[in-house]
């Protein structure tokens, strides 16, 4: 079990935080295409959530066509690198590798498309051009992974597009929101600012939308509008002592870790609370920086646990420890958190149930809350006849991406409540083109 020293520099927080997917080189992109056997009806491709044609990127580099596997991926997903290293292949291209049931190790589709995709970035090649002007203005309220990805496609149909994003960088959860060891700040944003040399949009941070004034301005000034605001701040617990210093939401602690980096404080003694690959996530950082104790704390069993198998295990294997069937019920101290007060838990026919006799406090200096995020109500309130299901997300035609009201289009974790970044990039794409097929009908 790892033993993490607390960061004091930036090359000792690289280090605690090395790359889970390192970057191949030359000999071992040669090596690892040549074992794909290119099947005819490749599972991997059904398993992608943007369908890459998978065995065409991977031929071309062994056939060190390194610019046309890069081309191939980009074509189908505009965050290609990105999703090569922070997509959970082993639950997706990967999983679905016929290797896996001949007890050989899958093909490492994700650092293949993460080698070409770098490849090419790194030199800057020129693949893709905006095709030329059609007159036609659409704004992207989000410049996350799915608001980047309707930009690249829309700048290939010829309109001049705009991003909205309320921060002061740009790539959303991929920047913001995913531990440092899946993905560095300056790969995150190197594919960003390579897109955006390439097709040309525009992309004006700070540019929070708070009032109905704003979105009529810029319904006035662009013919469509594309929502991809992701989802908001950490969900209240609505809990006894939750407003205690050092009670902080999961993705609002792996935002400052990313910004902050060895500066960000982490305590000796840590309580995770949640089951899902954010709550591992935060774990894992905890301990990486340093804490002495992690409690990974979560209110069913390991079985019922909404986080990826490999995600837990990364945690534990950073020193984190685990508790199961328990839910907190109060945060502890004076001003700042001295511990968690749980119940244990247990299911019966199907439903949870908290013994509130059998409780127990373990002790600790941070909560961190990875119970899920609020969605961006506020916002979907100031739009006219927008409509949203009963857990707050934004209703879309399937096939094209068009909310009810038909001038907006949505996309990404505000219609699906939080999913994956290839998932996001996939709406984004889609939406692009129901977006063009509204425009020219």
């Amino acid at each position: 079990m790892a033993e993490y020293k607390r960061p004091k520099s930036e090359a000792e927080f690289k280090k605690n935080f090395k790359q889970k997917k390192t970057l191949m080189n030359d000999t071992e992109a040669f090596y690892e295409s040549s074992r794909c056997l290119f099947c005819y009806d490749a599972p991997c491709i059904q398993a992608c959530p943007t369908h890459i044609d998978i065995p065409l990127f991977i031929k071309q580099i062994h056939t060190d066509n390194v610019t046309g596997s890069a081309k191939t991926i980009f074509d189908a997903n505009w965050l290609g690198n990105a999703c090569g290293v922070v997509c959970p292949t082993g639950v997706l291209c990967e999983g679905a590798c016929v290797y896996n049931h001949q007890d050989v190790p899958p093909i490492q589709i994700g650092r293949l498309q993460n080698y070409a995709t770098s490849t090419v970035i790194d030199s800057a090649k020129e693949i893709f051009k905006p095709a030329a002007s059609n007159g036609k203005r659409v704004a992207v309220i989000g410049a996350g992974p799915a608001g980047i990805a309707c930009a690249c496609e829309l700048r290939t149909l010829g309109y001049d597009v705009d991003i909205l994003e309320a921060k002061e960088k740009p790539s959303g959860l991929v920047f913001h929101g995913v531990a440092p060891y899946k993905i560095t700040n300056e790969e995150a944003l190197k594919e960003i600012t390579y897109l955006q040399n390439q097709l040309g949009f525009i992309i004006k941070y700070n540019n929070a939308i708070v009032s109905k004034e704003q979105l009529k301005d810029i319904e006035s000034n662009y013919d469509a509008i594309f929502l991809g605001v992701g989802l908001g701040k950490t969900a209240t617990l609505h809990m006894e002592g939750e407003d205690k210093e050092n009670v902080i939401g999961a993705v609002e602690f792996i935002e400052e870790l990313r910004l902050k980096h060895h500066k960000t404080k982490v305590p000796n003694k840590v309580v995770v609370i949640g089951g899902g690959n954010t709550a591992m996530d935060a774990a894992s950082e905890s301990a990486r920086m340093g804490a002495r104790k992690t409690v990974l704390a979560y209110r069913k069993s390991k079985e019922e646990m909404g986080a990826y198998g490999f995600e837990y295990d990364l945690a534990i294997s950073a020193g984190v420890d685990s508790l199961f069937n328990v839910t907190p019920v109060a945060i502890i101290g004076n001003k700042k958190v001295e511990g968690v007060k749980f119940a244990k838990t247990e299911m019966i026919d199907g439903k949870l149930h908290i013994k509130k006799n059998d409780v127990f406090i373990v002790k600790c200096d941070m909560v961190i809350k990875a119970t899920g995020q609020a969605k961006q109500g506020e916002l979907y309130d100031l739009i006219d006849n927008l409509e949203v299901d009963r857990k707050t997300r934004i209703k879309v035609n399937e096939r094209t991406f068009q909310t009810s009201n038909p001038k907006y289009f949505a996309g990404g974790d505000a219609i699906n409540g939080g999913a994956e970044v290839v998932n996001a990039a996939y709406d984004g794409k889609m939406a692009a083109k129901g977006i063009h097929q509204w425009l020219y009908k």
